[in-house]
């Protein structure tokens, strides 16, 4: 077959055109350049040959292609970039909800800046002491009573703050975490059905895929996620993506959070303790993912399989305690729990101390009435922050400190026998070891384990504070080496400029070769004779 003699005019026409679209994609680059998700466009383009195989071909017959085909425009991205991405965030979001909660704990229990806990205690030491130098004086009795008190009403304001935060989180958890959670899984649902719709009728639909790539960026920080893209056929020789998202539970399953238009959703129950997570996936499939499990023996344990994101961050913050629950953080659990090993070691302690009535042999009396400085507002028998109160006794004035052990039958003794005000002194300062259903986690005195909560908190929020810096380099890296690929370069699209603009020029100079060269053959060939 004998190339068409206009065919070199076809192939310059595409390449103008080709050069065209290009600058015409650059120039979207460029519009969109501080553009939030947008991902760098290009065109894509293919050499044109329609030329068949010639069984009479001969050697002197020299194939050449008809230009260049404009095949589509199409988005650069890197997808291991976009899953190591989508990873980092994920352990990011985990360690940021941590971090979080810490924040709300430290207006608790750090009080390096004012008078709390700790200055009431020895505010109550100071107070006994001018107790025992006037022993049996009401109106110093009053003044311990009243130290008491000041010092009850700050674990109970610890303890109020605590279960606020508790409450708010568990609130925070169910209406805004899960709801925006599920929104997202909808909103990327319902962009895949957009996306495949625009495919079919030949509209790549890019800035739609730009949304749901921000979309899939922010549900990484949730949960951590695999995304994967498979063909579809809709036609012979046609084909369209199908977007898979899928989250891997630390036992090793699979489920499918988004196949194509469908998608599953969370749901959680925050009314009791602990919070629990279920998910139905895609397919409709019910699995929990957090919360007690029964085991053969007929107990309890608690089972959490999410691995990373803000989602188990929180349920981290929300449901363990650390040492004390046999589990690998310190949540609002420990700190609670804590608090309360302290406050009923102290009021046991006291209370036995008050009651501790001796003759002067040393033998203890019995059938006295209790002395209880303290009892608790629910009727149980251990203290917590929340139930401790002054016993209604002391509070009426029906009895007061006990000054000494040996005032009721020792009449040597007279009035100004103080032991048992030197003892409470002294218990002040005494190592107690306190625990948790048997775990023990400090031994010292009252005040140095309210210190050491503190302390506590304060490595612990330190820790995830330096793991989260850390992270956050990270992920910029990553993030910078993602924007290397799909961000838009303002100066390498400058170069494309000029590139195209050369291009265009070039294919424009070859057509108007080819018209001088077909004139020539036209207007200045055969002219013999005439």
């Amino acid at each position: 077959m004998i190339r068409s003699t206009f065919a070199g005019f076809t192939t310059a026409q595409l390449g103008m055109s080709a050069s065209q679209r290009a600058l015409d994609v650059t120039g979207q680059n460029i519009a969109n350049i501080n553009t939030p998700g947008y991902t760098r466009q290009r065109l894509d383009i293919a050499s044109l040959n329609m030329q068949k195989g010639d069984f009479y071909n001969a050697n002197s017959v020299i194939k050449v292609g008809f230009g260049v085909e404009m095949t589509g425009v199409s988005q650069l991205r890197d997808p291991f970039l976009d899953a190591q991405y989508r990873s980092q965030i994920s352990k990011l979001g985990t360690t940021d909800a941590h971090v979080a909660g810490f924040e709300q704990l430290a207006t608790i229990f750090d009080e390096s800046t004012m008078d709390g806990v700790r200055d009431a205690f020895r505010s109550l030491s100071s107070s006994l002491s001018t107790l025992s130098t006037q022993a049996g004086n009401k109106e110093n009795d009053t003044a311990v009573r009243s130290n008491m008190q000041v010092l009850l009403n700050l674990f109970r304001d610890n303890a109020v703050r605590l279960h606020d935060i508790r409450e708010d989180m568990q609130t925070g958890f169910k209406s805004t975490d899960i709801s925006d959670l599920n929104g997202i899984l909808k909103n990327i649902a319902e962009l895949n059905s957009t996306i495949k719709s625009s495919n079919i009728l030949g509209n790549p639909a890019l800035e739609l895929q730009d949304q749901r790539n921000s979309l899939l960026d922010e549900l990484g920080s949730y949960l951590p996620i695999n995304v994967k893209y498979r063909d579809h056929k809709i036609a012979p020789g046609q084909t369209v993506d199908i977007l898979e998202v899928t989250f891997t539970d630390t036992t090793g399953v699979k489920h499918t959070l988004i196949s194509d238009g469908n998608y599953g959703s969370f749901d959680t129950d925050v009314s009791g303790l602990p919070v629990t997570l279920s998910l139905s996936d895609a397919f409709g499939n019910t699995k929990q993912l957090a919360g007690n499990v029964k085991n053969a023996d007929g107990t309890t344990s608690y089972v959490e399989v999410l691995g990373s994101g803000t989602i188990k961050g929180t349920l981290d913050f929300l449901n363990k305690s650390g040492d004390f629950d046999n589990t690998d953080f310190k949540g609002l659990g420990y700190y609670e729990k804590a608090l309360n090993s302290l406050v009923d070691t102290f009021a046991k302690a006291f209370n036995e101390a008050n009651m501790s009535i001796t003759d002067k042999d040393g033998n203890v009396l019995t059938n006295l009435e209790a002395h209880d400085l303290f009892e608790t507002t629910d009727g149980s028998t251990d203290f917590t922050a929340f139930n401790i109160k002054i016993a209604s006794g002391w509070l009426n004035g029906d009895y007061g400190i006990t000054i000494s052990n040996k005032t009721i039958i020792d009449d040597e003794t007279g009035s100004t026998a103080n032991e048992n005000i030197m003892n409470m002194i002294k218990m002040l300062d005494k190592s107690y070891e306190f625990k948790v259903d048997n775990i023990k986690f400090y031994t010292g005195s009252f005040h140095d384990c309210f210190a050491n909560i503190e302390n506590t908190l304060g490595l612990d929020t330190k820790s995830s504070n330096t793991l989260l810096t850390n992270q956050i380099s990270v992920l910029n890296q990553t993030s910078n080496s993602r924007d290397g690929v799909s961000g838009v370069q303002l100066d390498e699209e400058g170069m494309n400029l000029l590139h195209y603009n050369q291009s265009y020029n070039a294919a424009a100079r070859l057509m108007t070769t080819l018209d001088e060269a077909l004139d020539k053959l036209i207007n200045g060939t055969g002219v013999v004779g005439r």
